[in-house]
């Protein structure tokens, strides 16, 4: 049987970004992301060359930012709550949660700051119209990460009790408020 080769580089990314929320890079190894992943080192191997390669994609925030971002300015709040409960409950991965992680990987731990900064934050402010874009980008982002962790990490039980779109009815207007100048 054929393996799909895009659906496996999928599970490898979701299971060394479960790792990478979890511990420090230097103790993930490729042995423990092929076991969750349900592949062999090996294929890690072919798939991304190495370890280093492979964290440098799970460290890359670009893809999440594209869908993130992806929305008309004006419901680019709905479309950011939205997204992050989507990712959570339907992917098993936030869009932006990684970042609170960032005290446990040391050196590697600045790679995934500048790239939240450059591919998310600094994104999404070149969106944004009026004085103070920058603050209002951090500001949004940091509401999102707070909904993120107390769905995610916290697992606020009301909260995943709660229908997404009724979340997002009461959570998009203080996103969006920071989106608006």
């Amino acid at each position: 049987m054929r393996r799909d080769a895009e659906a496996t580089k999928a599970a490898i990314l979701r299971a060394a970004r479960h790792f990478l929320a979890r511990q420090p890079h230097a103790d993930i190894t490729l042995k423990a992301v092929a076991e969750r992943a349900g592949v062999s080192p090996p294929l890690i191997l072919k798939y991304f060359g190495n370890k280093d390669t492979l964290f440098t994609q799970v460290m890359s925030f670009e893809t999440d930012a594209s869908a993130l971002l992806d929305a008309p300015l004006d419901d680019l709040g709905r479309h950011m709550v939205r997204q992050v409960l989507v990712s959570q409950t339907q992917q098993g991965a936030d869009p932006l949660l990684r970042i609170v992680f960032v005290p446990l990987h040391g050196d590697r731990g600045d790679v995934l700051r500048d790239n939240f900064r450059t591919q998310v934050t600094a994104r999404l402010a070149a969106r944004l119209s009026g004085p103070d874009a920058g603050l209002r980008a951090e500001l949004a982002l940091g509401t999102l990460l707070g909904l993120g962790v107390m769905f995610g990490i916290a697992r606020g039980t009301r909260l995943r009790a709660t229908d997404i779109e009724a979340i997002v009815e009461r959570y998009a207007p203080a996103v969006q408020a920071q989106l608006t100048p």
